[in-house]
């Protein structure tokens, strides 16, 4: 039997002429997610992003066998 999780992570736009802002601010956070997973034997199986008004949400999916 398999376990999952669903981790939501959320960034604010912010006024700035970098249009990637997000995409730096982020990346290090997500890193940080998914070892945090990893090293509690869970795996990334999906990930999903939107945005809506000035946040974007990226969703991490993951899964992680269960002893029988």
């Amino acid at each position: 039997m398999r376990q999952y999780k669903v981790e939501a992570l959320i960034y604010y736009t912010k006024l700035t002429l970098d249009k990637e802002h997000i995409v730096k601010s982020s990346t290090t956070d997500i890193q940080e997610k998914l070892d945090e997973y990893a090293q509690n034997g869970w795996r990334l199986v999906a990930t999903n992003a939107t945005d809506f008004g000035f946040a974007v949400y990226f969703y991490l999916y993951f899964e992680k066998d269960s002893a029988s």
